[in-house]
């Protein structure tokens, strides 16, 4: 049974006459006679009877049609769903996010492709790159948002720029340095420190400025992976923090905080998403990526 001979016999039911038929389906009277038989011998049924004025259905051929109709719109809804598809609107997202200031940024992507994609699903798993790199060469994500470096792209992976972040250092406002309009990397020794874990990029580049001033290393008191609580801990203690100026700046903690002021410690990285370099990239990454592009174009400028 062919797909076209059902369709042919749609437009005999509609028409009642072979030949009007054959003329709306731009074939020829035999041409058509001849897919009807086809299908009957398919079904094994008589689907059609010969009247004075053209041909009326049989119960077989009543039955058929209706199928022929919900037929016809599921082939309608399947072309919908592939056009969707291939606009990356369907599909199971799998994304990682390096920290809570990326949090932040991402929240409207989010909002904005589940808007615009009502049967899109998202999985997002908060983690570093040291954990995201390789679950994302493994297949384990689709794409990651973080820090991105080209050291460690290599031609498996591909990492386009959003936009530029700042590290500062921050404490409470109760801090004893939260008033100074100035502050010298040598005040800082002998601070204790809230720092992700020391295998990260960024307290290794915090701890490569104490050691290119000639200065002891940071003291680490408090270590933990999420940016959010190690901000938490640095407003009810008299620790340190070493983190992003765009998530102090969006915390709900920002009024408790203060950057403070301090000369050399100044590093601007990137942030972008990263996804692999692939010949048939997902249209759902596709599309998610250019939402990512769209609102980082709205992020003001890093001062």
């Amino acid at each position: 049974m062919e797909l076209r001979d059902i369709e042919y016999f749609a437009v005999v039911a509609e028409h009642g006459n072979l030949g009007r038929a054959a003329g709306a389906l731009g074939l020829s009277q035999p041409a058509l006679s001849k897919s009807l038989r086809r299908l009957e011998e398919a079904l094994q049924v008589k689907l059609v009877a010969r009247s004075s004025k053209g041909v009326v259905l049989t119960p077989e051929g009543a039955a058929l049609v209706a199928r022929a109709r919900e037929l016809r719109l599921s082939l309608q809804s399947i072309a919908r769903e592939i056009g969707d598809v291939s606009e990356g609107r369907v599909g199971h997202l799998r994304i990682g996010v390096g920290f809570a200031g990326v949090e932040a940024f991402l929240s409207g992507a989010f909002a904005m492709l589940l808007k615009e994609s009502p049967r899109m699903k998202l999985t997002v798993t908060v983690s570093d790159n040291d954990l995201m790199i390789p679950a994302l060469r493994n297949g384990e994500l689709d794409l990651f948002v973080n820090y991105i470096g080209l050291s460690w792209l290599g031609e498996e992976l591909v990492g386009e720029h959003l936009y530029d972040d700042e590290h500062v250092v921050c404490a409470s406002v109760k801090h004893r340095l939260a008033r100074s309009k100035t502050v010298r990397l040598d005040d800082l020794v002998g601070e204790r420190w809230a720092l992700p874990p020391a295998t990260l990029p960024s307290p290794q580049r915090l701890h490569e400025k104490f050691r290119d001033a000639g200065l002891p290393a940071p003291q680490t008191a408090f270590e933990a992976r999420s940016a959010a609580l190690q901000l938490r801990t640095v407003v009810a203690s008299d620790l340190l923090n070493w983190t992003s100026r765009r998530f102090v700046e969006q915390s709900p903690f920002a009024a408790a905080v203060r950057i403070l002021p301090v000369e050399g410690v100044k590093l601007v990285r990137s942030i972008g998403v990263v996804y692999r370099r692939e010949a048939y990239l997902p249209p759902a990454v596709t599309r998610f990526v250019m939402i990512l592009k769209a609102q980082s174009k709205q992020l003001r400028p890093l001062s």
